[in-house]
């Protein structure tokens, strides 16, 4: 692994993790995150992975992307992951993955520029922040070394609760898209019917999509139905200039 960064563990607090982030710069290492992605999202959220070998995600567009790998010091585990496909390498897959949801078409004066991540998930032992801070980390310090200028990617939520998150999220998203007509659209090729759908007084914005609105990204379209991973997929995208100047300080964006 060629490490990027590392998060010590506090002496003082029994719970806490001493994380490093890098990429993965072996096969053996690509299939440890393929093996975590498939832990997560199966048990989770039941996601059926058509290519899925030996309790391995094996994906077409693995092969395309930089890998990001989060692991614990104190264990050697694996526990966090994003994949990147950067513009030139979606050229050579014959596209990003995003389009076989999504007609992107109004991207287009962007593409050259833009890079999609994904695949993203961490370990349910760590979620208290650290892990996705350190892969948010490398997607910014991707970004800014490669002079990109522009991450998408699909937020899932699982349709498990009968689409009450999902309903949840396209309506504040909407609000947010209809104030800004200006902004690219992104076309599901097959959308989730989501208006049809009565929302709760209970109903929660997933923790992922409420922190990628936090640093700056917005929802950039209606979700899709992804029958894989039974979810509905919103499309994010962030731009680099308009990320919270909190985090391009955190990020080293400036």
């Amino acid at each position: 692994m060629q490490e990027i960064m590392r998060i010590q563990a506090d002496e003082n607090d029994a719970s806490s993790h001493s994380l490093v982030l890098g990429i993965a710069t072996t096969a053996e290492e690509v299939e440890q995150l393929q093996r975590l992605r498939y832990e997560v999202y199966t048990n989770e959220m039941n996601v059926v992975f058509p290519g899925a070998i030996n309790g391995v995600d094996i994906e077409p567009f693995d092969k395309w992307c930089v890998h990001l790998m989060v692991k614990d010091l104190k264990t050697d585990a694996v526990v966090g992951t994003y994949r990147i496909l950067s513009p030139e390498k979606a050229v050579e897959a014959g596209g990003y993955y995003s389009e076989q949801e999504f007609n992107i078409d109004q991207l287009a004066h962007i593409r050259h520029v833009l890079c999609e991540c994904g695949r993203s998930c961490t370990h349910p032992d760590y979620r208290n922040g650290q892990a996705i801070m350190l892969l948010w980390n490398g997607l910014a310090r991707y970004l800014l070394s490669n002079n990109y200028r522009y991450m998408l990617g699909c937020a899932s939520v699982s349709l498990a609760d009968g689409g009450v998150q999902a309903s949840k999220v396209w309506r504040a998203a909407k609000r947010d898209i209809d104030a800004h007509p200006d902004r690219p659209r992104m076309v599901p090729i097959n959308p989730y019917p989501l208006d049809k759908l009565t929302l709760t007084d209970d109903a929660k914005t997933p923790a992922l999509i409420k922190g990628y609105l936090k640093i700056g990204a917005h929802i950039c379209g209606e979700p899709a139905f992804d029958s894989d991973f039974n979810s509905a997929d919103f499309p994010v995208i962030i731009d680099v200039a308009n990320i919270d100047p909190r985090y391009k300080k955190h990020f080293g964006l400036v």
